[in-house]
């Protein structure tokens, strides 16, 4: 084996043994898309385990409105999650029980909640993306 394969080899395996200390920093790290179909753009997004009230803050730019999406990182274990999303017009809904392990990302509707009134309005039903 000449030299310059040699370095390539030590090259390559250092590289793959770099990506691997990174995942496994990782653990537990599941990437979501939220799909805002609905007409106002999303300002906010939180994550719990479903039932827990300890929602954490998701990284997310404003999600405009009209079939955007915008894959999110959601940190944990646990792979049935509720999400908390705030909209622009000041509505807050709470999706319920949603399998991140099982479904790539969730539908946010203009009609999720919309005949509620104010302060966090409940999704019996959350529709996801398979």
């Amino acid at each position: 084996m000449s030299i310059a394969h040699t370095l390539a080899l030590v090259a390559l395996l250092a590289t793959v043994s770099h990506a691997s200390d990174a995942r496994a920093g990782d653990a537990g790290m599941r990437y979501f898309d939220l799909i805002n179909v609905s007409h106002d753009s999303v300002v906010s997004a939180s994550a719990a385990p479903a039932g827990d009230t300890a929602f954490v803050p998701i990284a997310i730019a404003p999600l405009r409105g009209g079939f955007n999406v915008a894959t999110v990182e959601i940190s944990g274990a646990h792979c049935v999650q509720d999400f908390r999303i705030g909209f622009r017009d000041g509505r807050t809904l709470l999706y319920s029980d949603i399998d991140v392990c099982r479904h790539r990302g969730l539908y946010l509707r203009a009609s999720d909640g919309r005949r509620d009134g104010p302060g966090a309005t409940r999704v019996a039903a959350a529709p996801h993306a398979d």
